[in-house]
């Protein structure tokens, strides 16, 4: 199956527990891509004691084959740019996760 999942905040549980089930489908043989949009493009940043794994699991997924995408504008909002774990993109490859997605989860 393609799960397309949409990040939409930077709240450290929120996060972890978006990548912790991208892991999950990833274990059980599922297509995954990640949309940062909003906060969501500020997850390489987030830090909290709380949640120390964070970073790990980011690094799993991607590491898994994993794809994640970010949103270009909110970027820009935010004085960032292209990370080392994702490329820029638009509205439009969005809505290409969104079409080409059997399911979609949104986090935030």
């Amino acid at each position: 199956m393609k799960i397309g999942i949409i990040l939409n905040t930077n709240d450290a549980e929120t996060c972890w527990n978006c990548f912790r089930f991208g892991n999950e489908a990833l274990s059980k043989n599922h297509s995954v891509k990640v949309f940062l949009l909003g906060k969501g493009v500020e997850v390489e940043n987030v830090k909290d004691t709380k949640f120390p794994l964070l970073e790990g699991s980011i690094k799993k997924f991607v590491k898994n084959s994993g794809v994640i995408l970010a949103c270009g504008t909110c970027l820009k909002m935010r004085g960032k740019e292209e990370s080392n774990i994702c490329p820029v993109s638009a509205m439009e490859d969005m809505l290409k996760l969104v079409e080409e997605s059997d399911k979609i989860v949104a986090f935030g």
